[in-house]
């Protein structure tokens, strides 16, 4: 596996396996960090109405050079937008200077609820050719469940915070019986990067406790946007291709959360 690896989510749609997260950056940080994923070799980015950054997204896209069907690009409809679907996602596009998004998720459950209703919004803009894909984040399997008895139709995508701190083996499980793409967001926040367990498998592997997180993910295939506005930071973050984990390693991160 490489920077390039990805899922396919949909027919025709693979969705890169390591990505970068942009919530909680604004203005050139943005820009900046974009730029530099782009750069290093990331060919996905994460982004949301509620982040307030999608033209600085936009922007640096743009001037990246990179072709438009070689970048991923995601972004969110704010829970409290359902209802303006439409409106919502034209204003993400003209922000991100884009004809289509790769994958528009519902952000939150909207006012907590699965709302079927607005899913069906979701999958009228996407075959109307706004979005290659449509998903969820943030919510349960049931409320997944719930969207497919209204609509005979499941997110490609569920998007949650995740980490070995979070592991749940039957979360995971649950997604991939129903064809359902798990990413993960902030998968370095609810770790503990000193612990001893996961110092000594980095130390094993020459490389930092954060890489081994990430890496994680990545022999688990749960997507993961690690986010950064430090170059050095967004290289490293990058740089999990060069080992892999044993399953005793894998069993002891899968773990972590006892």
């Amino acid at each position: 596996m490489d920077m390039q690896s990805t899922v396919e989510i949909a027919p025709g749609v693979e969705l890169p396996l390591l990505g970068l997260g942009t919530w909680q950056t604004t203005g050139n940080e943005t820009y900046a960090a974009v730029r530099a994923a782009l750069e290093l070799g990331y060919r996905h980015i994460d982004t949301a109405t509620m982040y307030r950054n999608e033209d600085q997204v936009g922007r640096a896209l743009a001037d990246s050079g990179v072709a438009r069907d070689g970048v991923f690009v995601t972004t969110k409809l704010p829970p409290g937008r359902a209802g303006a679907e439409r409106a919502t996602l034209a204003a993400s596009l003209d922000a991100l200077g884009l004809g289509h998004v790769d994958l528009w998720l519902i952000h939150w459950p909207p006012s907590g609820g699965a709302r079927p209703d607005v899913w069906e919004r979701l999958l009228e803009l996407q075959g109307e050719g706004l979005a290659r894909a449509v998903g969820v984040s943030n919510y349960s399997l049931d409320q997944i469940d719930e969207l497919e008895r209204a609509t005979s139709r499941l997110p490609a995508v569920n998007q949650i915070e995740w980490s070995p701190a979070l592991y749940d083996e039957a979360t995971l499980r649950g997604h991939r019986s129903r064809g359902v793409q798990l990413e993960g967001y902030s998968p370095l926040k609810t770790m503990r990067l000193r612990d001893p367990r996961l110092v000594r498998i980095a130390d094993a592997h020459g490389v930092t406790p954060a890489q081994v997180v990430i890496r994680w993910h990545i022999e688990h295939e749960v997507v993961v946007i690690p986010k950064s506005t430090r170059p050095e930071r967004i290289a490293s973050n990058a740089d999990v291709f060069g080992f892999s984990l044993s399953e005793d390693e894998l069993e002891v991160l899968d773990r972590f959360r006892s």
